[in-house]
């Protein structure tokens, strides 16, 4: 039920909005300010997927390093043997994918594609992870390092996913490059 203070005349203050109807009401659009929390969330995941993909040198496949070989002898070989060619080249593939992919998420470029990218390479991290450790307990186990190892992965690849559907946002290259060559008229 709505109370007096919800209806009527008087102005509607903080606390009107934290414990009435507002309480509930959602954003309807992602534009103007209701993107602003876009920007760093993309820009913060794209530069970790940098990382990622530079684990063992600061380019992507450092081929011969203790890191690309660990990831091909302990990760791929074991867990991907399935797939076609050698275990090298889908290392490879992994990390220029997480490299260059991050890449063009933190300029917001290409992002729908390079989401699409680093969400399937991140179903294929939590394929990884629980296949090699399981469900660990989930949703109630407690493990050693206070979080479940496909925990991780399987929050990106969320991330990817609306990147994916609802693109960069307003402060990117694309949004740019689309005020340039798009055709819709505000309305």
């Amino acid at each position: 039920a709505v109370t007096a203070r919800h209806v009527g005349a008087g102005k509607e203050t903080t606390i009107d909005r934290l414990t009435g109807p507002k309480l509930f009401k959602s954003v309807t659009k992602v534009e103007g300010i209701h993107a602003v929390p876009l920007l760093p969330l993309r820009v913060a995941t794209g530069a970790l997927m940098v990382h990622h993909g530079s684990e063992g040198g600061f380019w992507p496949a450092n081929f011969g390093t203790a890191g690309f070989n660990g990831f091909v002898d302990f990760i791929v070989k074991p867990y991907f043997s399935f797939l076609p060619g050698s275990p090298e080249l889908w290392s490879a593939v992994h990390d220029y994918i997480e490299f260059w992919g991050g890449a063009l998420l933190v300029l917001g470029l290409l992002t729908r594609p390079a989401s699409f990218l680093l969400f399937v390479t991140m179903c294929g991290a939590v394929y990884f992870h629980l296949a090699s450790t399981g469900w660990q307990g989930f949703p109630f186990g407690h493990v050693e390092n206070y979080s479940y190892n496909f925990e991780e992965p399987t929050l990106y690849a969320f991330i990817f996913l609306l990147f994916f559907f609802n693109g960069a946002g307003p402060v990117s290259l694309d949004a740019l490059i689309y005020s340039k060559i798009g055709n819709e008229t505000e309305e």
